[in-house]
């Protein structure tokens, strides 16, 4: 599948959270002469290092990184402002006549990078409000529930915690009376086109084993205990401003703000984060797979797969 512009001569690695992919970027980078774009909602905010496994100081001095400790907590990072910024820094990383990699795994950005962005309806604050409203009275599990009697598609890509795509779900269907899925169905130029054949892969999804892969995830969750990470949401809680909505879905510090309060035992709290960081790495697969262009991967067969582009 060929990429729209400006990302038509782009590669993108991605894969589940906790598959090795970040390791495998830099010796990638360095084999391309590369710089990488990070595709990635969370490390765009600065302060929240540890629970997003953000590359490190050491890591981005060896490799480029781009759109990394970008914003502050309460700013806003949407889709829409990150495709407008990779835009920007393609542009740039080509000028310097370097190989542009996108590294990551959220998945609303790999769609929007693959296909563009649909047309959206418009916010409608009213609703918005009172939907809002209703999550709080009556739980995040009910709003999902309804969800899943009219769009089921988007239902089941969504996190009933995750209350802000939620409610931008309902309120689409009641502004519209369409389903967001079938909005999404729309890119950039309207009707998502056909894929166009290219012998070459732009986007390789890392494949790992799935229980290797939920091992991974639960000794990453500790070692990022380990590592100061109830330190990291007690900073950010007494910032002089509240993290916003994009930078609260981030996983696993609602749950450690809980501990710092006294509202949850740490053994708990640690239970639920790699329980959600599973749940979300086989959210992650499901999407991944359902994108055309994306082929999937052993990491070490990466090497062969862009060996056009690598120096060996």
């Amino acid at each position: 599948m060929k990429l729209p512009e400006p990302f038509a001569n782009s590669l993108i690695l991605t894969g589940p959270t906790a598959s090795g992919k970040s390791e495998l970027a830099l010796e990638l980078t360095e084999r391309m002469d590369a710089e990488i774009i990070a595709l990635d909602s969370m490390t765009l905010y600065r302060g929240m290092d540890i629970g997003t496994a953000k590359p490190s100081l050491a890591d981005r001095a060896r490799v480029p990184h781009h759109l990394i400790d970008v914003l502050d907590p309460w700013e806003s990072g949407n889709v829409a402002w990150w495709l407008r910024e990779a835009a920007r820094c393609t542009r740039e990383i080509e000028a310097r006549g370097k190989q542009v990699l996108f590294v990551g795994g959220t998945p609303f950005y790999l769609k929007a990078l693959l296909q563009g962005l649909f047309d959206s309806p418009p916010v409608d604050p009213e609703i918005r409000a009172r939907l809002e409203k209703e999550a709080e009275l009556d739980g995040a599990a009910a709003l999902h529930a309804r969800l899943v009697a009219i769009d089921p598609a988007s239902a089941a890509r969504l996190h009933p915690n995750d209350i802000r795509r939620v409610v931008r779900a309902l309120e689409v269907w009641e502004l519209t009376g369409k389903p967001l899925s079938s909005w999404q169905q729309q890119g950039w130029w309207g009707e998502t086109p056909a894929a166009e054949s290219e012998e070459f892969p732009r986007c390789l999804v890392v494949d790992v084993d799935r229980q290797i892969l939920y091992d991974r995830i639960n000794q990453r969750v500790l070692r990022m205990i380990e590592a100061g990470w109830i330190e990291e949401v007690r900073k950010l809680r007494d910032l002089p401003r509240s993290p916003g909505k994009e930078a609260s879905q981030a996983l696993g510090y609602a749950e450690l703000l809980a501990v710092i309060k006294g509202r949850e035992s740490l053994e708990q709290a640690v239970a639920t984060i790699q329980l959600r960081s599973r749940q979300f790495a086989k959210r992650q697969l499901t999407w991944f797979r359902s994108l055309p262009g994306c082929q999937v991967c052993e990491g070490k067969l990466t090497f062969e797969v862009w060996r056009r582009t690598i120096r060996i």
